[in-house]
């Protein structure tokens, strides 16, 4: 009970903290942590649309790499809806996957990015990557 207590409150205080920080006109991501299952690694993604205008759709093609650097997974990321200037959290289970044997998350690209007037490379451009765990994210 103590841990879901210190995990809530640490999500908590992330979100305040990501509100309160410009984020400028880019996507900005951050692992938040990486939580192991019975199903898999589940990988908690905290993600805050810094564009003046809702994403409807943002798809990421990402690739996982093990501790030694070697490709362990190609998949996509579908983030759903990101309204502007609002945190979100977003979850995948990686199954049969360990928690302690990835070592970095790729974001390759975007499968899609979709939105009313911005450009289809918005996801991309300026994309802002950081990790609350021990697993580098890079793009």
């Amino acid at each position: 009970m103590r841990a879901l207590q210190t995990l809530a409150i640490c999500l908590f205080a992330s979100v305040a903290g990501a509100e309160e920080a410009p984020i400028g006109q880019h996507l900005d991501i951050e692992l938040n942590a990486a939580t192991q299952t019975d199903q898999g690694c589940q990988l908690s993604f905290l993600l805050i649309n810094g564009h003046a205008q809702d994403i409807k759709s943002a798809v990421f093609e990402t690739v996982l790499f093990d501790t030694a650097g070697a490709v362990k997974l190609l998949t996509l990321f579908d983030m759903g809806e990101l309204p502007t200037s609002r945190p979100r959290v977003r979850q995948f289970i990686l199954p049969q996957t360990q928690c302690a044997e990835l070592g970095q998350v790729l974001f390759n690209g975007s499968k899609s990015c979709s939105a009313e007037t911005l450009e289809a490379t918005a996801c991309m451009d300026g994309l802002t990557l950081h990790s609350r765990t021990n697993i580098k994210v890079l793009g």
